[in-house]
């Protein structure tokens, strides 16, 4: 077993790997399939696994999900190293960020509404959203006050090596535009805050799920304007209801029972290219996760962006 590639592109240093959900809802199996997979990966590399409780997006957060998230990864057996992170402690670090690109001139205050820059190009990104046009780069016009920041972004490829789909390449102009980092409503976007927390947690490397794909660009040509280190990336297929849909609290994905045990874990690593043996499948949950590290290899997970659970 290989030690995951450290920013520096070394295998000298010690692995740090996090696990990060939003307290939208309850755990589902589609979080359980990360949470095993960036588990495994940092206890097979004799890493550290760390956690970290992404609610940035109030008006998005339920209350009593953090709690019970936590909850169930205990009951799973997941142990993680230091204290839980909790970005909404952490609004002064996000805008410390903001304040060095404003400074540098790397970002600039934006009027546009969603509806004006439909109206103006309606042609989707690569995360279904709107590529931005550039409105507001040459300044705002006469009488209109600002609604968000936006960080400026060039017409250049960025390529980023990643250790399930291989190398992915996008053109930031072409596929998004500039992006928000602070939204209208005054709340810090999630490509400004993942990157501040990975760099204070020294996490240098990632494994998420393979619907973060499209925005990892984006957060690379953010760490480097920032100065900061880059982690090496794995994206794992994401886990689809049966209408093809990624499951989330939006599709109403139903949350995993803390009292599923090796069941519900094998079923997670077999949809991450991991059979596991009859035998373990109704072990004691330590065992399970004895078995499962001394038999962890990132080379067996699927490239796939995403599959429903069974199916290839």
């Amino acid at each position: 077993m290989s030690l995951a590639p450290l920013p520096d592109g070394s295998d000298g240093g010690i692995y740090r790997g996090r696990f990060a959900p939003s307290p939208t809802g309850p755990l589902h199996f589609g979080s359980l399939v990360t949470a095993v997979g960036s588990y495994l990966d940092a206890r097979a590399n004799a890493g550290e696994w760390l956690l970290r409780i992404e609610d940035v997006d109030q008006p998005r957060t339920l209350p009593g999900a953090a709690d019970a998230i936590l909850r169930t990864l205990e009951a799973f057996g997941f142990e993680w190293n230091g204290q839980v992170l909790f970005q909404s402690r952490r609004l002064d670090q996000y805008h410390a960020a903001l304040n060095r690109l404003q400074f540098s001139g790397e970002v600039y205050p934006c009027t546009c509404s969603r509806r004006e820059i439909a109206m103006r190009l309606p042609s989707p990104s690569v995360d279904g959203g709107l590529v931005y046009p550039g409105i507001c780069r040459a300044g705002l016009a006469t009488g209109r006050a600002a609604r968000a920041w936006r960080m400026r972004v060039p017409d250049e490829v960025i390529a980023v090596a990643d250790r399930v789909q291989g190398t992915v390449q996008q053109n930031l102009e072409r596929a998004v535009g500039d992006f928000v980092l602070m939204r209208a409503d005054g709340q810090f976007a999630y490509q400004l805050a993942v990157v501040v927390d990975d760099a204070a947690q020294g996490i240098n490397a990632i494994v998420r799920g393979a619907d973060l794909l499209d925005s990892t660009p984006r957060q690379v040509w953010l760490l480097q304007r920032l100065g900061l280190p880059t982690p090496a990336y794995a994206h794992l297929p994401v886990v689809n209801n049966a209408t093809g849909e990624k499951l989330s609290k939006q599709t109403r994905a139903a949350a995993v029972p803390p009292s599923g045990g090796s069941a519900l874990l094998s079923a997670a690593a077999h949809f991450l290219g991991h059979p596991v043996p009859s035998e373990m499948v109704g072990a004691p949950v330590p065992e399970f996760w004895d078995w499962a590290i001394a038999n962890w290899s990132i080379e067996r997970v699927p490239p796939l962006r995403g599959a429903f659970p069974g199916r290839r």
